[in-house]
């Protein structure tokens, strides 16, 4: 099984559909929730290169936000890494 990780925000849209699309797999998943916690808002930005959220990592590699997710699934690219 793989080991699925999102950066997220309580009150972001795009977080809300990045996590219904992995439930929609049944991809368990460990949420990391940066809203006023500077400290993992740092890491995610080191681990990412970005500011925003979502921002998920499958097994180590940075997957990207909701957006990147939707593609890599549309393209049939997701599941092979579940």
């Amino acid at each position: 099984m793989a080991k699925i990780e999102i950066f997220t925000k309580a009150t972001c849209p795009y977080c809300h559909r990045a996590k219904a699309l992995l439930n929609s797999k049944g991809a368990a998943f460990s949420e990391i929730a940066i809203d006023g916690d500077a400290q993992q808002r740092e890491v995610m930005i080191a681990r990412s290169g970005r500011t925003t959220v979502p921002q998920i990592f499958i097994d180590g590699q940075h997957i990207g936000g909701c957006d990147d997710l939707h593609a890599l699934d549309a393209r049939g690219g997701l599941d092979p890494l579940l």
